[in-house]
């Protein structure tokens, strides 16, 4: 919402500065964007008389001028190109060293074409106040010369920019604003009476509602015969361009102008290019209009739409049509105040994608008292700067009784706030809001007025209260200190979520947020797409459904980074899942995507040639690794082969303590879904559901053992296996691990080989065993004894037989 300073007062008596303004604004509620103050910037530039201009000697289409600055110094001496500038005319002049915002630089004295220019006669485009380029300012004859130009033209006003929450539609005028300032102290609101206008004759219109009650509660029209269109007075375009409007004409300006000024919509048609009645009714399938700015919207039967015998003529609440719109051959206007229903406003304004200060307004609800005296309004001005003689206005249906009281004990702001506001005080704030009073004592009645449809309780006015008294009085205590040793306040699973975050980042990976829905065939591919899940108002068309994993989003990431020149990227995510639209299929999940070269160990290319592409075994380290940071005995997970059916069948695996303990899968993404998701390789994933994992035991059963560093050197046996090509070989270490306990810390595989010195259907896996004396070195026949264990265990348990 913008606004200048000047329009602000016609409504505010004040004398407080614009700091004082802006200061205030911010402290109740009413947060200032920023203030545009152009007569800084313009400050340099001064009227001035050209006194000749001469065709300049080298240019056809640059003059010589010699400008008077009305400073008693001898004239200056400017070339200039504009195909308007004449001896005898004023003008805007800029010396050396302005900076000239139209065109991004800074003045300086120089040589065009071997005629020295000490500074600029300037256009408006470049002041950057309007388009127009094509010649100089031309300025009356009676403008003074030597004065500033930002003061003459009404440039010296400076325009105030707040950010409004949507519960305040009051504050989308200038007097809403200005009664919120006065309630302060800073200031009187100005009181002027404003007479309904009499209607000279009857209105031969009608106006027809043919729709639900609700959604047009009333429509207002009245006709002004005789009107003169032209241009808007300076007054009010200045206004207008103040806060970003384009001046069209004085009909259009008026309406633009009550609807900053009280926050009363209107709008404005021809009426001699309206046919038979005005009906209000929903639009038909099949119907369109071109709107006032000039594009085509297609109409359904959602849509609330006016319309005469010709069809629709504007978009109830939006927008209206070009065919019935005012323009300089306007005689007879109809003007139109009506009450549209916010939502119904809100959904088709995001469906036809409009945006207009009517919506703003409409969809945030309007004083619905305002209908008649904002349609006497725009007539007075309509007939102070067109002339024309008006109607009785019609009004159909009727104006909704909006009012409410509200039992308010005034000990409640003290309760709720913590603030002790004195009741006289408090009074004489809600009366200045327009809050209407009545009773005495320790509990009033409270009538709000019909411009806050927002106040609804005792906590609002409560609300109100504090914020005009301001909240920097309320006292800052500290909270009393809680005796003890205070309780965990994290569930497990945020701890959870925040480990896993710390861990995955540890490992090289940089963490993504992505959307929390995906396309419906996205989700689909992945497990996905229930109806229960589909948005009933999707902020884009690809953003239909709660996502079912997190790899979509993750897996499009990457591929968005490798197009801008990142192929080698690691990312995470940890967020939530959704199976259906119950409480339990609501899961909280981590997953990471690594593209290119981008393992754990490093990416890119490096001297030593070790830039490897990421495969299955890089994300299977990273799901374990994680795993092991939450807690779970990675030595007694599982790892199945085989996984969900957007990884690549042959190159993933499951996680698992067993077949109803899944928590994750990881491996490479499926070709197809890579090319689904528009993403190109090498493509490897991970995904742990984190609410699947065994919460910890409140009480352990178990001591960690103490630690028991032993004094013997440990001693290292490698062993190779011939086995079938199917054995795990998960499934030999776990054999060797429990040949004896007592003596083996470790167990790895260095080597699995297929090929021709094996036969057919077998494979070669070789182990290195770590074996750990405790009381004594052992001895070489203590070795053998212990090897050959191992090699029975690893041959009963997996059929394997030791390589010759």
């Amino acid at each position: 919402m913008k606004f200048t300073l000047s329009w602000l007062k016609e409504h505010l008596e004040t004398s407080a500065s614009l700091d004082e303004i802006v200061e205030t604004l911010t402290r109740i509620g009413l947060e200032v964007e920023g203030v545009e103050d152009k007569a800084k910037a313009l400050a340099p530039y001064r009227i001035a008389a050209v006194l000749t201009a001469e065709q300049h000697p080298n240019a056809d289409r640059l003059r010589v001028c010699t400008v008077d600055l009305g400073d008693g110094a001898a004239p200056t001496q400017v070339v200039c190109g504009a195909p308007n500038a004449r001896a005898g005319m004023k003008s805007v002049f800029a010396p050396p060293g302005t900076y000239i915002p139209g065109k991004d630089i800074t003045l300086g004295v120089g040589v065009i074409r071997g005629v020295e220019s000490a500074g600029m006669l300037c256009s408006e485009a470049e002041l950057e106040l309007s388009e127009d380029h094509d010649g100089i300012i031309d300025l009356p004859q009676d403008a003074p010369l030597g004065a500033a130009y930002a003061a003459y033209a009404g440039l010296d006003d400076p325009v105030v920019e707040i950010n409004l929450t949507p519960n305040r539609p009051d504050c989308t005028s200038v007097r809403g604003i200005a009664r919120d300032l006065a309630a302060t102290g800073l200031g009187a609101l100005r009181h002027v009476p404003e007479p309904p206008v009499e209607g000279a004759f009857p209105l031969g219109t009608k106006v027809v509602r043919d729709l639900p009650e609700h959604l047009c509660p009333a429509f207002a029209l009245r006709l002004v015969c005789g009107v003169r269109n032209g241009p808007s007075p300076a007054w009010m375009q200045r206004r207008l361009k103040a806060i970003g409007l384009r001046p069209i004409n004085a009909l259009v300006d008026i309406t633009n102008y009550v609807t900053f000024d009280r926050g009363r919509p209107l709008h404005v048609f021809d009426a001699a290019k309206v046919k038979g009645d005005l009906v209000v009714r929903a639009a038909r399938a099949g119907e369109s209009i071109v709107a006032l700015d000039g594009r085509t919207y297609a109409l359904d039967e959602s849509i609330v739409v006016i319309a005469d015998e010709n069809g629709p003529e504007s978009i109830g609440g939006v927008m209206g049509g070009e065919h019935t719109g005012c323009d300089e051959t306007t005689t007879d206007v109809l003007i139109e105040s009506a009450l549209w229903d916010p939502l119904d406003i809100a959904r088709t304004g995001r469906k036809l994608g409009i945006v207009t200060d009517a919506r703003y307004r409409f969809e945030r609800g309007v004083d619905p008292n305002d209908t008649l005296p904002g349609l006497d309004l725009a007539t007075k001005l309509v007939m102070e700067l067109c002339g024309g003689t008006p109607s009785e206005h019609v009004l159909s249906g009727r104006i909704p009784d909006t009012s409410r009281i509200i039992s308010f004990p005034w000990r409640e702001t003290k309760r709720l706030s913590g603030l002790d506001v004195p009741q006289p005080e408090a009074k004489v704030i809600l009366q200045e809001l327009g809050f209407h009073l009545s009773g005495t004592g320790d509990a009033v009645k409270v009538l709000p007025p019909s411009w806050r449809p927002d106040i609804e309780g005792k906590a609002d006015l409560v609300e109100e209260i504090v914020r005009i008294a301001g909240l920097d009085r309320v006292t800052a205590r500290p909270l009393p200190r809680a005796g003890g040793v205070a309780k965990p306040v994290l569930t497990p699973i945020q701890k959870r979520t925040r480990a896993a975050k710390r861990l995955l980042a540890s490992r090289g990976m940089l963490e993504a947020v992505t959307w929390s829905f995906i396309a419906k065939s996205e989700a689909l591919l992945f497990g996905g797409g229930d109806p229960s899940l589909e948005l009933a108002n999707p902020i884009a068309a690809d953003l239909s459904d709660m996502r079912p994993s997190l790899l979509p989003g993750l897996i499009r990431a990457a591929q968005r980074n490798a197009d801008r020149g990142f192929p080698d990227v690691a990312l995470f995510e940890v967020g939530q899942c959704f199976a259906s639209d119950a409480p339990e299929g609501q899961t909280m999940r981590a997953a990471g995507v690594r593209r290119g070269t981008a393992r754990a160990e490093g990416v890119g290319r490096h001297w030593d040639g070790g830039a490897r592409v990421v495969d299955v075994f890089d994300v299977k380290a990273d799901a374990l690794a994680l795993l092991g940071a939450l807690g779970l005995p990675v030595g007694s997970l599982q790892i199945v082969a085989g996984g969900p059916d957007w990884l690549h069948p042959g190159r993933c695996g499951r996680i698992q303590l067993g077949p109803k303990a899944v928590f994750g899968h990881f491996g490479e993404v499926h070709p197809s879904i890579a090319k689904a998701l528009d993403a190109k390789g090498p493509l490897v994933a991970f995904e742990i559901v984190l609410d699947a994992l065994p919460l910890p035991k409140a009480k352990a059963t178990k001591t960690k053992p103490a630690l028991a560093l032993s004094g013997f050197q440990p001693l290292t046996r490698d062993f190779a296996f011939v086995v079938d090509s199917g054995v795990e070989a998960a499934a030999i270490v776990r054999a060797a691990q429990g040949a004896e306990k007592a003596l083996v810390t470790d167990v790895c595989v260095f080597d699995v080989y297929e090929g021709e010195h094996v036969e057919a259907g077998k494979k070669s896996v070789a182990i290195a065993v770590t074996l750990q004396p405790r009381e004594k070195t052992l001895t070489d026949v203590e070795i053998e004894a212990i090897s050959q264990k191992i090699v029975g265990e690893v041959a009963k348990k997996t059929g394997a037989m030791l390589r010759g």
